[in-house]
């Protein structure tokens, strides 16, 4: 089943299609409140499927329905989150396992999609991750990472993906859509 909202506020500008991971957020919503300015503007903890993905205006049902396809189409999967890493010294993140998973879904929604590239294209290798901490200073990642290290491995059940949609706006991102994984 496909669980819809109306999208009715022009400022929500942005969308994304993601795996929520609601089962972390014990764990690193205090760290993500402070370090991850997406947490500020409402996105849950998830890993990405793909961002940006279409406008909102070009969401229509053929666009939900191609979703909702290909998401049925990976089965469920247990996830363990048990081990931090790092893109560079800027963004301290969860290693999901496993991450073929994630790997299958943005590759299969990027082909359906093929104007809406990863992340618009700017890496070369899509990493599935968890993100708890962005541009944040060193220092404060670093305790983010011994704080969050203690309470691993966390595990969960995935068994949906979700269209969201939102602004640099705080707060200001929503759930658009369900979709269950097969």
């Amino acid at each position: 089943m496909i669980v819809t909202a109306k999208l009715d506020n022009v400022d929500l500008i942005q969308t994304a299609v993601i795996v929520a991971v609601p089962d972390a957020e014990d764990a690193i919503a205090t760290w993500r409140a402070r370090l991850d300015p997406a947490a500020g503007r409402g996105v849950p903890a998830h890993v990405t499927v793909l961002y940006p993905f279409l406008a909102p205006g070009a969401i229509d049902d053929a666009a939900l329905e191609a979703l909702a396809r290909i998401i049925a189409a990976v089965p469920a999967f247990e996830l363990s989150l048990a081990r931090t890493a790092w893109f560079g010294h800027k963004v301290l993140w969860l290693h999901p396992e496993p991450d073929e998973p994630f790997r299958t879904l943005t590759e299969q929604v990027w082909r359906r999609f093929p104007q809406c590239p990863p992340y618009e294209g700017g890496h070369t290798e899509v990493v599935p991750h968890l993100t708890i901490g962005d541009d944040a200073p060193l220092p404060d990642l670093e305790r983010a990472e011994s704080s969050v290290a203690a309470a691993l491995p966390l595990r969960t059940r995935v068994t949906r993906a979700q269209l969201i949609c939102g602004s640099v706006e705080p707060n200001s991102w929503r759930t658009i859509n369900e979709f269950p994984l097969g």
